[in-house]
């Protein structure tokens, strides 16, 4: 089994900045890629930025230039930094793992961007 868990959710104030973590515990082989995606209430879950284990991103439209994701293979954590938040930023953050076998999820964590 694989368990994600993510940190670095709270409240921030609109233009300011978080740090999301998200740790992989368990025994994981092969390529495999992470993510991040998030959903507000009312809407639907949306992808907001992927990495693959050769570190190519890509990201939503919405948060392009704002926010970075990146990875650390030998930790198997991966990372979302996100600046110049804006309220409609908020959302519950989930992690994800995947590769060919299975996905994986973490449980989310609360980013509330508000003044």
């Amino acid at each position: 089994q694989v368990q994600l868990v993510e940190s670095g959710g709270g409240l921030v104030q609109p233009g300011g900045s978080l740090r999301l973590s998200c740790a992989a515990s368990g025994t994981i082989f092969g390529f495999f890629a992470m993510a991040w995606y998030r959903q507000a209430p009312g809407n639907q879950r949306e992808l907001v930025a992927t990495i693959t284990s050769a570190g190519t991103t890509n990201y939503a439209d919405s948060v392009k230039g704002r926010f970075t994701i990146s990875r650390d293979n030998a930790k198997i954590t991966v990372y979302l930094q996100m600046n110049s938040l804006k309220p409609e930023d908020t959302a519950v953050y989930y992690c994800n793992l995947g590769n060919m076998a299975r996905q994986y999820w973490g449980q989310g964590t609360q980013v509330t961007v508000s003044s």
